[in-house]
């Protein structure tokens, strides 16, 4: 019993770290309570440029509406203008408790597990969901020592086909991933393989080392140029039709274990996901796996996202 103790022990979170659904409750008791957070996050304390009074004025919450009015004139400010929740008639609370479950997996949430626990109907709980990874892409540099790779990802093809027959309905996903840091995943759409250097000049920082598989798309990636300057990348690559998977510090497991995290995920949680809003569902993977160190905290990193998306 006591060795059973100690496994449990080391699984835990640090207690810095931890963010329960009581810690949830505490802090979100109700609808005024998130209102009043979102308000905090863009106004701090309520202090704000007043549109009539042309001052920065503090400004206090308006009974039984989404407002708050200036201290001096009564001018209304509206936190959830320009926001993914403004305009909506779903309860604000239910809206925080679904980015919540977001944050609190790593495998991801279903709509339909949002329309059993809250009682929304499925067509809402798939929009709240949809709304809620319209927040996380970002736009982020690696640098260091990179992995780089390709997958595919779609329904199975009948009839036995193999390489390029196999993968004819799939959509193609080109990711970037720092070791022991960030990630970055996108789809790559176009047919050739121009479309995989070009994200490789986008993301990756110059002089970096970036590992890659034998694939020939990465040929020329000791020679890439951006705005005409050299970026100097040391290419290494590994040889994965030899069946060789690492030679020393060459190879490209990282990347590879974050494709089988998403894969896992989607395969078991969502089961399919149309090319269509597949970016977004790789934009929620690659948000949680760049904030695996925050533990349970990862929840108010994507609620603090609802204010800084705001569109004035």
């Amino acid at each position: 019993m006591a060795g059973r103790k100690d496994i449990i022990a080391k699984q835990s979170i640090p207690q810095h770290l931890r963010y329960s659904f009581e810690d949830f409750l505490r802090q979100f008791p109700n609808d005024d309570a998130c209102i009043e957070h979102i308000k905090e996050q863009r106004w701090p304390k309520g202090i704000t440029y007043c549109e009539k009074c042309k001052a920065e004025k503090k400004h206090h919450r308006v009974t039984d509406r989404t407002a708050y009015a200036c201290e001096t004139c009564g001018w209304h400010i509206y936190p959830l203008a320009g926001t993914i929740l403004e305009k909506t008639t779903t309860s604000l609370r239910t809206w925080f408790y679904a980015m919540y479950l977001m944050g609190s997996t790593r495998c991801g949430i279903s709509a339909k597990q949002i329309q059993r626990e809250t009682s929304v109907t499925y067509k809402t709980a798939w929009r709240m969901f949809k709304q809620i990874r319209s927040l996380l892409c970002e736009d982020i540099k690696l640098e260091g020592p990179t992995e780089m790779d390709e997958t595919y990802f779609g329904g199975r093809v009948k009839g036995g086909l193999r390489g390029v027959g196999k993968r004819m309905n799939k959509t193609r996903i080109a990711g970037i991933v720092e070791r022991k840091g960030k990630v970055v995943a996108r789809t790559a759409t176009e047919r050739g393989n121009n479309q995989l250097l070009e994200l490789a000049k986008e993301f990756i920082l110059p002089e970096s080392t970036v590992y890659t598989d034998e694939y020939a798309a990465y040929n020329n990636l000791d020679k890439a140029t951006k705005d005409g300057k050299p970026l100097g990348y040391n290419h290494r690559r590994i040889h994965h039709a030899s069946k060789i998977y690492v030679v020393g510090d060459i190879h490209t497991n990282t990347v590879e274990g974050f494709w089988s995290l998403i894969k896992r995920g989607i395969g078991g949680v969502y089961h399919a996901v149309s090319q269509e809003y597949l970016q977004t569902y790789l934009d929620e993977y690659t948000f949680r796996y760049n904030r695996r160190d925050q533990g349970n905290l990862i929840f108010k990193s994507i609620l603090e996202q609802v204010s800084k998306r705001a569109v004035d």
